[in-house]
């Protein structure tokens, strides 16, 4: 028989950061949520990663427990390198009550969309990106390296999968070089992730667009969960946040195949799915 004492329906378990940063971090949270922002990858963190990145969704529970959390808090933010729109409509986000406080920082920051107005705010895009999307297609082909691997479009940036070539790893260890040079020729830099190599302009990354969020709404703590090799700078800008007096609390999705991302982290949960309890039990602290 199960625990009387316990319901099926009660909240999940508010876990305990391992890392004394982390523990004032979260304990800031708790007691100004009303300053704190809520900062979230998409890929890996609020949704499964799959074969197909098309094919990417939220975890079906992340968007009822982000709008019970958002608005207890100044903001939450989804911090991703999609395309701003394509990850309000993979995760489901517009119109719904409660999230009227979040935002997505869509390609590393270069767009912005808000629950409150329902539109997408971007900068010209980088003449690069345009480039290399004409000469990819050919110079996989050229080198070989065409069978297995997937070009993703991303408006903003190009990216090249290995996840379903005979061996993911070894083609994804084989392309980073001649991707580099490619990106290089095109004023663009390589960022690598969990077997893709993303194609983008330098200048972009989750660190910077996080650091200039937080300075504009005025956050005084911030909890960032991520799951992958982009997701680094992001940790490096709350890092160096806490010497400025910002509390901050580092959560990774739980990888084996990203230990840099889990060695750095204050707390350590199972994937989307434990993302979506944290957030719960972080909601539940704050009723």
């Amino acid at each position: 028989m199960g625990d009387p004492t316990h319901s099926p329906t009660d909240p999940p378990e508010l876990p305990e950061p391992v890392t004394p940063a982390g523990r004032d971090g979260l304990a800031a949270l708790l007691a100004r949520p009303e300053r704190a922002v809520v900062a979230l990858d998409f890929d890996g963190t609020l949704a499964p990663i799959v074969a197909d990145p098309e094919q990417a969704r939220a975890h079906p529970d992340a968007v009822p427990a982000l709008a019970v959390l958002a608005p207890r808090v100044r903001s939450v933010a989804v911090v991703t390198g999609r395309p701003a729109g394509v990850a309000v409509r993979y995760g489901g986000f517009a119109g719904v009550p409660g999230l009227e406080h979040l935002v997505v920082l869509g390609h590393y920051g270069a767009e912005r969309w808000d629950a409150v107005t329902g539109t997408v705010h971007a900068a010209e895009p980088h003449p690069g990106v345009a480039a290399v999307r004409a000469e990819l297609p050919g110079f996989l082909d050229a080198i070989g390296a065409w069978r297995g691997t997937w070009i993703e479009e991303k408006g903003r940036a190009v990216a090249v999968h290995t996840r379903r070539a005979r061996n993911p790893q070894a083609a994804f260890d084989a392309l980073r070089e001649p991707l580099a040079e490619l990106a290089n020729r095109h004023g663009l830099i390589v960022e690598p992730g969990r077997l893709v190599l993303e194609l983008r302009p330098p200048g972009m990354d989750k660190g910077v667009a996080l650091a200039e969020y937080l300075r504009e709404v005025g956050a005084e703590s911030v909890l960032y969960a991520g799951d992958d090799l982009g997701d680094l700078p992001a940790f490096g800008a709350v890092e160096k946040l806490r010497s400025d007096g910002i509390a901050g609390l580092l959560v990774c999705s739980g990888s084996a195949e990203v230990t840099e991302l889990s060695g750095r982290a204050d707390l350590v949960v199972e994937g989307p799915r434990g993302v979506v309890r944290l957030l719960s039990a972080i909601a539940a602290q704050l009723d």
